[in-house]
C-alpha cells in the first residue's frame, strides 16, 4: 500500500488524567515523523489547550452506554472501552483510508509511515507484551490502526450486543478490538521492534538502577502503559523495586524539547 495523500490520525482524551499538553506534543510527533500530511483529530469533552490545528471530535454518550457500563462493573473496569466509538462509520466528516490511533501515554520517536501502509485493509496493533508472554494473541492498544468502512464491525457488534461483548472480553478494550478483527481475518500484527515498552524494553531490571532508559534503534513509538508515565520518566522514578528510572534525556528531547521547537512554547 502507498502513504495517502494525506494521513488521518486520531486519539481521544477525556476525564482529568491527562492534559492538553499530551495532546499537543503526540500531534507534534506525529506531524514530525510523517511523510505526508496530517489530519490530527481529537474525540474528547475538554478542547481547552489544544493547538488550533487539531480538529475536535465531541465525545459521545453511546446509545449503549448502559447496559456496556453494566458488564464492565461485572468485569471490574469502570472506566474503560471508550475508543470503541472512533470505530463508528461515518464518525469522521470526509475520511478516505485508514485511522492511525494512539493512547496519549506514548512518545513518537521514528518514522511512521510503515505504520499506514503495513498490511492494507487489516485492523493493526502490536502483541501485548504481558499477553504474549502468557501464550495469548490479544493485541496491545497503545497504537492501532483501523478503517471504519471496512471494519465497522467493531462498533456495530458491540453496539448490538454490548454486555455480551463486553463480558467475553472480559472489559478489556483491546481484547475486545483485537480478537473481534483475528475473528474477522482482518488482524495483522505490528512489528515489536516498532513498538517499544519504557517498562520491558527501555527500562528492565535490574539494568534500571545502573543506567537511564535506553531508546531501542527500530522504536518509532515508546508506550508507558502502567507507571512510570512520561514526566515521572523524566525527572527520574521510584515506585518500586522493578519500577525505578534514572532521569532520561532522550525522553526529555523527543517529548518536550522537540515539540516546543515545532509548535512553540505556548502548545509544547
Amino acid at each position: 500500500m502507498t502513504l495517502p495523500s494525506k494521513a488521518t490520525v486520531a486519539c481521544i482524551k477525556w476525564g482529568a488524567l491527562f492534559g492538553p499538553e499530551y495532546v499537543n506534543r503526540l500531534y507534534s510527533g506525529v506531524r514530525r515523523n510523517m511523510s505526508a500530511p496530517v489530519r490530527f483529530l481529537c474525540m474528547t469533552e475538554n478542547a481547552q489547550g489544544l493547538h488550533p490545528d487539531i480538529e475536535v471530535l465531541d465525545l459521545p454518550v453511546e446509545p449503549f452506554a448502559a447496559p456496556m457500563a453494566e458488564a464492565l462493573k461485572v468485569a471490574n473496569r469502570q472506566g474503560a472501552m471508550r475508543k470503541i466509538s472512533l470505530f463508528r462509520p461515518g464518525l469522521i466528516p470526509d475520511l478516505a483510508g485508514p485511522v492511525l490511533g494512539f493512547d496519549l501515554d506514548v512518545v513518537i520517536t521514528g518514522p511512521l509511515d510503515d505504520l499506514l501502509t503495513l498490511a492494507p485493509g487489516d485492523v493493526v496493533m502490536r502483541h501485548d507484551w504481558t499477553e504474549a508472554r502468557k501464550g495469548r494473541p490479544t493485541g496491545h492498544g497503545s497504537v492501532f490502526r483501523y478503517d471504519p468502512a471496512r471494519h465497522g464491525f467493531l462498533y456495530d457488534e458491540l453496539a448490538a450486543n454490548p454486555y455480551a461483548e463486553v463480558a467475553a472480553a472480559r472489559g478489556s478494550e483491546q481484547r475486545y478490538t483485537s480478537h473481534k478483527a483475528m475473528e474477522n481475518g482482518v488482524f495483522t500484527y505490528i512489528p515489536n521492534d516498532w513498538v517499544a515498552s519504557y517498562k520491558y524494553d527501555c527500562n528492565p531490571f535490574p539494568g534500571n538502577y545502573l543506567h537511564q532508559a535506553r531508546l531501542p534503534d527500530n522504536a518509532r513509538v515508546v508506550c508507558f502503559h502502567g507507571r512510570p508515565k512520561m514526566p515521572d520518566a523524566i525527572a527520574g522514578y521510584h515506585g518500586s523495586l522493578i519500577r525505578y528510572a534514572k532521569p532520561t534525556d532522550w525522553l526529555r528531547e523527543h517529548w518536550v524539547d522537540r515539540a516546543k521547537a515545532d509548535l512553540g512554547d505556548r502548545w509544547g
